[in-house]
């Protein structure tokens, strides 16, 4: 049984009238004959009489009446119920390193939030490219925001953002010993504080060390920037990082930037998304941040 015809049988038993029915639901009157029609066959009764020149409801047609209501009632609620447990468990799940997780994000989020205060926000840590290529790929993330060299992926959606600008930072009485730029040969008398293995930017500053055959005195590995940024503060050794993690502490003189003295591949944040997926509002609102944050940094 048709709700579209349920529909046009109560309004039809409100105003007794076809012409007025077929007025206030925009369809041709013929076209409410024919729904009404295909009513009183699918029943075997008849819903409605002619006395004269006005209709009335028959006694079936009444109690079909109450029956139609509490039909299209439940329709409703029903439309309702589902729409709306289909917003309230929609997550968006976005990767990230801990950088732009700590620094970035979260003013990001919060806007995103703000608009679609019911949809859960998950986070998972992606430290390289090729993670967040497989996470997108099989569907365990909806974006990744990637820190890396540019190199286009045939499946997958990458919009640039910004460049990062990665110094060397250190204490001010191992700054004062080096000055202000570090070189290769330098490197390899001083201990260097880095993040984790994967890491794209640590990743390029070994290469280059060793294929100039430069080894530095002793590598610390941190899972954490917060940690690494604390044993530079106490003078444990020098770090590589992007300039907005340390920034407050630069301002604060208790930390200083160190320029290399060679040149590295440029670093690109970039929101990576597999091209064949299905973009709802919130993931269109999503971008739209992401873009509009970012191009305040260029």
């Amino acid at each position: 049984m048709d709700i579209k015809h349920l529909r046009t049988f109560l309004t039809a038993a409100e105003t007794l009238n076809f012409t007025q029915t077929a007025k206030r639901l925009d369809y041709a009157q013929s076209s409410i004959t024919a729904q009404i029609k295909s009513l009183e066959e699918e029943l075997g009764i008849e819903l409605f009489e002619r006395l004269g020149k006005r209709l009335y409801l028959t006694v079936p047609g009444r109690e079909f009446q109450l029956y139609a209501q509490k039909m299209v009632a439940l329709h409703n609620e029903m439309i309702q119920q589902v729409t709306g447990l289909e917003e309230q468990y929609t997550t968006i799940t976005i990767g990230a390193q801990e950088s732009q997780c700590t620094y970035r994000l979260p003013t990001i989020l919060a806007e995103f939030k703000k608009k679609y205060p019911q949809i859960q926000v998950i986070f998972k840590p992606v430290h390289t490219r090729e993670i967040a290529q497989e996470l997108i790929q099989n569907g365990e993330l909806d974006f990744a925001i990637i820190t890396d060299t540019f190199i286009s992926l045939p499946t997958i959606n990458l919009m640039p953002l910004v460049q990062e600008e990665l110094i060397f930072a250190a204490s001010p009485a191992i700054a004062h010993k080096v000055q202000s730029s570090v070189f290769l040969n330098e490197l390899s008398n001083q201990t260097l504080l880095l993040t984790e293995q994967g890491c794209s930017y640590r990743n390029q500053l070994e290469y280059m060390l060793t294929t100039q055959n430069y080894y530095p005195k002793q590598v610390i590995e941190f899972v954490s920037i917060e940690a690494i940024k604390q044993c530079t503060i106490a003078g444990l050794g020098i770090s590589y990082l992007p300039k907005m993690v340390v920034e407050q502490e630069l301002e604060k003189g208790i930390l200083a930037a160190l320029t290399a003295g060679f040149h590295l591949e440029p670093i690109i944040t970039q929101l990576a998304w597999h091209k064949d997926k299905k973009m709802s509002s919130h993931f269109e609102f999503f971008i739209e941040l992401i873009r509009n944050y970012y191009n305040q940094l260029n």
